[in-house]
């Protein structure tokens, strides 16, 4: 069974709201390179958003401005839905990097079309919010997104560090949104930055 065995219901608008919800199950098949913490396999986008927006909850306190945590879950679990189209894009690849914005933003165009309008410019607009990491919620939810593979790398031997060769000026650079906006959990990252470069984990 598929997509193609849809069966209409008599509200358009409904009909697009379910195939709107069938159409982002492809999550679950986007592969990230992040390894799960038991290293038996890479972990998926959906995963990870379902991961971030858990975090989210635990860890207000040590924002260094009040959030909403109702917005920034769902910027957490909207953050990554483009990459149903556009793919995952490695945080460490400098040449997939290069053109990630213009691949991103016209995925969001297709995807965001294909629900009704204003449900699409909202969805949008936490995407957008995401990404431009100007607001408190979108930082807290950068942090997220950037803590969570952090530890899922220290706990994991430097998995997606050492088969990528990435430096510490790297994560670093990486992380500062950390060191900004959550600035006692950047202590615990800095001495694992430290650890992961004593290890070999990372290239100094």
């Amino acid at each position: 069974m598929g997509k193609q065995d849809f069966l209409d219901s008599s509200n358009e608008r409904m009909n697009k709201q379910l195939l709107f919800t069938a159409n982002i199950d492809k999550m679950t098949s986007v592969m990230r390179r992040t390894m799960l913490i038991d290293k038996s396999r890479r972990e998926n986008d959906a995963e990870h958003s379902w991961h971030i927006a858990v975090m989210a909850m635990l860890f207000t306190e040590y924002a260094a401005e009040p959030v909403d945590i109702g917005r920034v879950v769902q910027m957490c679990v909207v953050h990554d839905l483009v990459e149903i189209i556009a793919g995952d894009t490695f945080a460490y690849d400098a040449e997939g990097n290069s053109d990630k914005e213009d691949r991103e933003k016209a995925a969001a165009d297709k995807l965001f079309s294909e629900i009704p309008e204003e449900q699409g410019k909202m969805l949008r607009s936490f995407w957008e919010e995401f990404d431009a990491m100007e607001t408190a919620d979108a930082k807290y939810a950068a942090c997220m997104d950037r803590l969570q593979p952090f530890l899922h790398n220290t706990l994991t031997d430097g998995h997606t560090w050492v088969g990528n060769h990435v430096n510490r000026a790297s994560v670093e650079k990486r992380m500062a949104i950390i060191k900004e906006f959550m600035p006692e959990v950047y202590d615990w990252v800095s001495d694992n930055i430290d650890n992961a470069v004593s290890k070999g984990w990372l290239n100094p």
